[in-house]
């Protein structure tokens, strides 16, 4: 079975490693709307990856800032520092929790909210544009970096900005808002669709559902075991954080298509244990569980 093989290739920490050999995060999510996505997505990965960087808008800064004790390998940084640490990080995770705007607003005030550098953010005053002004920034200006793509960011983006080897995670709405901007043919099935993207942009899509679809130019793999426990907010962010923390030591193929299984694994077992009766919470801390019993044995 290839998800075996795949589950096998999975990077392990070495003995004798020091911190930040192991992988090193940036999360880059949260609003003053949406203070909790990008915190899932952060209590998954920093069981994961040596050290996470984290930053949000300031008031979701200040609210990390107080559950730090939880994330002792966790740096919280201002959006204007997040380019010091771009460089060293070994992976990107942007869009959890991040809010969108209209897109007519966006055409009609882009030129205007145009920025050089992260500072002029500040100088924004719409969230949504912000997204869009701050997510071709960045994946434009280091599109040689590895990214994870997602909820807000995704929504937001144009395709032309997605930076060769990205993993995109997004559900059905969302991955037909971004493939009718991609100019691709419209009267193909969902997996064409999910192919001709991915071939034309150099990038994998994670498709979530109650069967998650992984797509990478020609390989695909199906990832069965979705149950209605995990249509609870907050699971898609527990995803984007696992596949990101993996993508910081693995390639793309293995993190995205591990994520899904494991996420999946983890949703299962814990419907053994709780019925339909958990959250991203409860994904989040089941994960690390369900992680050592299929890669290292009980």
């Amino acid at each position: 079975m290839e998800i075996e093989e795949i589950l096998k290739k999975i990077y392990l920490p070495a003995a004798g490693s020091h911190k930040g050999q192991n992988g090193r995060l940036l999360i880059i999510g949260g609003s003053k709307l949406f203070h909790a996505a990008s915190l899932w997505a952060l209590q998954v990965a920093s069981r994961i990856a040596d050290l996470v960087h984290y930053s949000s808008v300031p008031e979701d800064n200040k609210l990390v800032a107080k559950l730090k004790k939880e994330f002792r390998n966790g740096i919280v940084i201002p959006r204007s520092e997040i380019e010091n640490y771009i460089e060293e990080d070994d992976c990107i995770l942007i869009g959890p929790g991040m809010v969108r705007s209209d897109a007519a607003e966006i055409q009609s005030r882009f030129n205007r909210d145009k920025i050089q550098n992260l500072t002029e953010l500040e100088q924004i005053s719409d969230e949504g544009i912000q997204t869009y002004v701050l997510t071709k920034y960045l994946l434009e200006k280091y599109n040689y970096k590895k990214w994870v793509i997602d909820a807000g960011a995704l929504q937001m983006m144009e395709p032309e900005w997605t930076p060769p080897g990205a993993i995109l995670t997004p559900h059905t709405r969302e991955l037909m808002t971004i493939y009718l901007k991609s100019g691709l043919p419209k009267e193909k099935s969902t997996e064409e669709k999910i192919r001709l993207f991915s071939r034309k942009y150099n990038c994998l899509i994670l498709l979530k559902g109650e069967k998650d679809q992984v797509v990478y130019k020609d390989r695909m793999i199906a990832i069965p075991g979705g149950n209605a426990g995990m249509t609870k907010g907050g699971t898609g962010d527990v995803l984007a954080g696992l596949a990101a923390a993996l993508y910081c030591k693995n390639d793309t193929w293995i993190s995205a298509a591990a994520a899904s299984f494991i996420n999946k694994k983890a949703g299962k077992e814990l419907y053994q244990k709780m019925g339909y009766w958990f959250n991203a919470s409860d994904l989040a801390n089941q994960i690390p569980l369900t992680m050592k019993r299929l890669l290292v044995g009980n």
